[in-house]
C-alpha cells in the first residue's frame, strides 16, 4: 500500500526585506538563516495568546476579555516590576 509522503519536514523559504541598517546589524552573524529562525520562534512564544500579538482584540475577544477582567487584574510584579494577571476570584482559589 503506497504512502503518503511526509510533509512534516519540508523546508520553506521565506523572504523579507530589510533596511540598510538591518542588514549591516546582520553583516557578522555566522548563520543569519538559524538566528532569524530562532528570533522569528521567541517572538511567536512572546506574544500575546489573545490577540496573537496584534495589540488589537475583535469585538468578540474585547466580550471574553471583559468577562475575564471581572475576577482578574493587573498588577505589578514588586521584584521584577513586569505586569501579570492575578485571579481575585476567592472560589477559583
Amino acid at each position: 500500500m503506497p504512502t503518503k509522503p511526509n510533509n512534516l519536514n519540508k523546508s520553506e523559504i521565506i523572504t523579507f526585506k530589510a533596511d540598510q541598517s538591518l542588514l549591516e546589524a546582520m553583516k557578522t552573524i555566522p548563520n543569519r538563516s538559524e538566528f532569524i529562525r530562532s528570533a522569528v520562534m521567541m517572538a511567536l512564544e512572546s506574544s500575546c495568546p489573545l490577540c496573537g500579538g496584534s495589540g488589537i482584540l475583535t469585538p468578540h475577544q474585547r466580550e471574553h476579555w471583559n468577562e475575564f477582567k471581572r475576577d482578574h487584574s493587573l498588577n505589578e510584579c514588586s521584584d521584577c516590576r513586569e505586569f501579570h494577571l492575578v485571579c481575585s476570584n476567592k472560589k477559583a482559589l
